[in-house]
């Protein structure tokens, strides 16, 4: 992120830290909830959608897999603690990011994969080709959200000022600005449903939706991940990002010490 962008630039991110949606407190709950539904997500990726799929090197992945999660778990457990993450809401943040990633990213896409590979006539080469097209469609919706948002940065959508008019402003060009990401999007599912339907000829069609709406909560988290990694940014650079001891939002970059 260049420095040439000042506090004030990214004031408006601040609105979930000043609902106390994203506050330490919160986010301890959300991590706690976090261990069962980790475990949960992780049950139902490898011994159910898995059960019976063909897709390849499933030990292998499940193995690495498990280790990521119960890395997670491990640190979801601590930073849902109040005297470990009122000394350290950075981590705590950044642990909150990958436990979303995980929860609604990997597991999910990874469940929708395996579904996928239970298809008789598929092979484990389609699979993988299958594997590398979804995951090429994926880092351009990351790549053109970054960018956009890059672009909103520079015109001073998310700056302080006139709330008013920047809500009008952003419902006003909302739809020209999220275009490609639409596009590209839906690029994605269109891939995905042709996929489906030419090669693995599902027949229950209530499993073939699952995995469309599975791919789309994947490219969703892959939407929203910039954003979380800005905010991450400031939370590092800005001490207003932050709270201070007493579990109050910083108003000012000169107060406290940061966390």
């Amino acid at each position: 992120m260049s420095k040439k962008f000042s506090e004030e630039d990214f004031a408006a991110l601040r609105g979930p830290l000043e609902s106390g949606r994203q506050s330490p407190g919160s986010l301890g709950g959300i991590l706690f909830l976090s261990v069962f539904l980790q475990c949960l997500m992780f049950y139902l990726t490898y011994y159910v959608a898995a059960r019976s799929s063909i897709y390849p090197n499933i030990a292998l992945i499940e193995k690495i897999h498990f280790w990521v999660t119960a890395i997670l778990v491990t640190l979801s457990i601590l930073y849902s603690l109040p005297f470990i993450y009122r000394s350290s809401q950075k981590v705590q943040y950044l642990l909150s990011i990958l436990v979303s990633q995980n929860l609604g990213g990997a597991c999910i896409y990874l469940a929708a994969l395996f579904l996928v590979g239970e298809q008789e006539n598929l092979t484990k080469e389609s699979l993988v080709n299958f594997t590398y097209a979804t995951l090429i469609i994926g880092a351009l919706i990351f790549i053109v959200t970054v960018i956009r948002f890059y672009i909103l940065l520079n015109k001073g959508t998310y700056s302080k000022g006139s709330k008013r008019d920047e809500w009008r402003e952003s419902v006003e060009n909302k739809l020209p600005s999220y275009l490609p990401i639409i596009i590209t999007g839906s690029i994605g599912l269109v891939f995905v449903i042709q996929y489906l339907v030419r090669f693995s000829h599902f027949e229950d069609i209530e499993e073939m939706g699952m995995i469309v709406l599975a791919f789309a909560i994947f490219y969703t988290m892959l939407f929203v991940l910039p954003e979380q990694l800005v905010i991450l940014y400031c939370k590092f650079r800005f001490k207003s990002f932050n709270y201070d001891r007493n579990g109050y939002l910083q108003t000012d970059d000169r107060i406290g010490k940061g966390c």
